[in-house]
């Protein structure tokens, strides 16, 4: 059995993290929203079908593009409604309580759309990695490759290699510190996507939450 085998990465979670993306659409107002607030779930569903399809196909191709396409449309949504809410908040026209809730909305958009950019671009993408067996390079130096190959069979990490998890918990630090804690950033791509992702992130909570809770 190959390495590539034995660590087949589960793509269910970020999977999940789309549709997940798509029900919190549904929290915003409408006037946050391009179109009714489940158009978003509708489309994302819809994409994940053949996504999956090409899958289990053995369509790596396909499937790498799909997951561009599907991942930059909710991005794309995710920033449009964030503007909305910004230029919403000097004319008063959303409450205190709605905007601490479309902040918070967007604020867990924000962390599971880059997880979903991270998981997807790094050291070539999931299949990339798969194919490869054992994780010893890319844009983030996870604490596991800085094992020594003996600590490494100890710890029965020898082929360890990241999965949506470890860009999820990455994400998560970026947009609470605005900065990664526990794995250092070595590709300009991946500094320039965590520079939006913590600008992003200090719009939400600062500007808009913090505004919020002072008028409350």
């Amino acid at each position: 059995m190959t390495n590539a085998t034995k660590h087949l990465e589960p793509r269910w979670p970020a999977l999940i993290a789309l549709l997940g993306v798509g029900g919190l659409r549904l929290a915003l107002p409408e006037s946050l929203t391009i179109g009714p607030g489940w158009l978003l779930l509708v489309l994302v569903g819809v994409l994940l079908v053949p996504i999956i399809w090409a899958r289990r196909s053995g369509l790596d191709d396909l499937n790498r593009i799909l997951g561009y396409v599907v991942t930059s449309i909710v991005t794309l949504d995710m920033i449009w409604s964030l503007g909305l809410l910004v230029t919403a908040l000097p004319s008063h026209k959303q409450t205190p309580q709605s905007m601490l809730f479309s902040a918070a909305a967007l604020w867990i958009t924000n962390v599971l759309v880059f997880a979903s950019w991270y998981w997807r671009l790094d050291a070539g993408g999931p299949r990339a990695r798969e194919l490869r067996g054992v994780h010893t390079d890319g844009a983030f130096l996870f604490p596991q490759m800085t094992l020594n190959r003996q600590t490494k069979q100890e710890m029965g990490e020898e082929c360890w290699s990241p999965n949506f998890v470890d860009y999820l918990f990455l994400a998560f630090n970026t947009s609470t510190a605005f900065s990664p804690t526990d794995s250092p950033v070595l590709s300009r791509w991946a500094k320039l996507l965590m520079m939006v992702q913590s600008l992003i992130s200090f719009t939400t909570v600062a500007l808009l939450a913090a505004r919020a809770v002072n008028i409350l």
